[in-house]
């Protein structure tokens, strides 16, 4: 073998052992934990809150303050059943910006400069629903 070709078998040959090394030092991604109906473990704890403490988990005290007074973040979350149903208020849930060239929410926009309402489609229907009755309550 020719100089060159060492090098490039040694190159090869280092390559491939710390792709080894690698792999067997890596750890494994674990499967979620399943249950026997083949729901996430994650999905059935969110199941036993409320909505209270779904809007924790959520974080929506962040913008909107512990009681739900409002903040120079967000409005205050009281006496929602004045403009919203329990369906429509699921729906701004999922999709906020949908409901953004309303009226009501252009003058939000202009008094909350600083923060975006995030969308949560990506959470349990069932889970917004039960924020959706807890705020229609308040």
């Amino acid at each position: 073998m020719t100089k060159p070709q060492i090098w490039v078998a040694a190159f090869l040959g280092m390559f491939i052992l710390l792709f080894f090394i690698q792999k067997l030092t890596t750890p494994t991604e674990a499967m979620p934990n399943m249950t026997i109906n083949s729901s996430p473990v994650e999905e059935q704890v969110n199941q036993d809150l409320t909505g209270a403490e779904l809007i924790k988990q959520f974080g929506c005290l962040s913008c909107h303050g512990q009681n739900l007074e409002g903040t120079k973040m967000g409005p205050a979350l009281a006496d929602l059943k004045k403009h919203w149903n329990r369906d429509e208020l699921i729906n701004y849930l999922r999709n906020p910006n949908s409901f953004m060239d309303t009226e009501r929410f252009v003058e939000y926009k202009k008094q909350y400069t600083k923060s975006i309402m995030p969308g949560y489609s990506n959470k349990d229907v069932k889970d917004l629903g039960k924020i959706a009755d807890y705020l229609l309550k308040k």
